[in-house]
């Protein structure tokens, strides 16, 4: 089976179809088909209808491929859905819905449904925790009040601190994985809970001079560098964290140009993704984002926030 490498290689590959179906299938099931209500593997491949028929009588014998991922109940072909995969995997700033749109001819709100289906997607929980020498830091989103104009900031009390923003907070493990959540207030709670969740004990722990890391406790080496005087002292700085962050904000800015607070979960976990896939090439990335699709669902309800599901990802 070919493995495409490049965008004009997936692009004419997964223009047929039985090529689209193949691929998918190897990816979700390296071991061959299997019933996503029973779990039972000796089903019954239904050529004219390009579905499977499990063997036990129940509910949802038939089941096409999308069933159980997030494609599930899309009208789209896979052609559509993994070129649109590809892109949004290997560019690094993002995409917008509205290049999906034109790049794939669906419509806008079609397009941002499905972005937001694959950054669902590229969420990857793990128990492994971060160890050596970790980075942590916190930066806010969201717009500045000196573009807005003046009864508009004042309707909405804007001052030019962080209170109207979001905040996010990243561990980045030197040489490894980045990690980032949404959070609520940098308060020392919350701040060195994520810490205590995701760091192991004993590793040294770097941030800045910020009051809600002061009190860590002993099972951490704390480093602490004031941006105040100095950025670097010897081995002791945020330069990593400091350069996650330039992607994501780059990418809003730049790209997403305004992403709401409620959405904002997803538009880290797509950028953690790409970062923490940044040693491997387009094609690689895209292999191991297809082999997590299965498993996760977003419905337009949740995503609109017409259920609490859509809640979750914050804090």
């Amino acid at each position: 089976m070919m493995k495409p490498k490049t965008l004009q290689e997936a692009i004419i590959y997964f223009s047929d179809p039985k090529n689209c179906t193949e691929y998918f299938v190897s990816r979700r099931w390296p071991n061959g088909a299997i019933c996503p209500t029973c779990g039972r593997n000796d089903v019954t491949f239904l050529a004219k209808q390009n579905k499977w028929q499990c063997k036990s009588a129940h509910k949802q014998r038939q089941f096409s491929a999308k069933v159980g991922t997030i494609f599930e109940d899309s009208a789209l072909g896979l052609d559509k859905w993994l070129v649109a995969v590809w892109i949004i995997t290997t560019c690094k700033n993002g995409v917008s819905s509205y290049e999906i749109h034109r790049a794939i001819g669906v419509t806008q709100k079609t397009a941002w449904f499905m972005l937001h289906r694959i950054r669902t997607a590229m969420i990857t929980g793990t128990f492994e925790m971060l160890s050596g020498e970790i980075e942590v830091d916190e930066t806010y989103v969201g717009g500045k009040s000196k573009f807005m104009h003046a009864k508009r900031r004042k309707a909405l009390k804007m001052t030019r601190g962080y209170e109207q923003k979001t905040g996010v907070m990243g561990m980045v493990q030197r040489g490894g994985k980045v990690r980032a959540k949404v959070i609520k207030q940098a308060d020392t709670r919350t701040l060195l809970g994520q810490i205590r969740e995701n760091v192991e004990t004993g590793s040294t722990v770097i941030t800045d001079d910020a009051g809600g890391y002061r009190n860590m406790t002993d099972e951490y080496i704390h480093e602490i560098i004031n941006h105040a005087l100095e950025y670097v002292r010897g081995n002791v700085h945020t330069n990593s964290i400091e350069n996650f962050w330039s992607l994501l904000k780059r990418s809003i800015k730049g790209t997403y140009i305004s992403v709401e607070p409620s959405h904002l979960q997803r538009y880290v976990e797509e950028h953690v993704f790409r970062y923490n896939e940044r040693e491997g090439n387009d094609g690689e990335r895209f292999e191991r984002i297809t082999s997590q699709l299965a498993g996760k669902r977003l419905t337009y309800a949740e995503l609109t926030g017409k259920t609490p599901a859509a809640r979750l990802l914050s804090l």
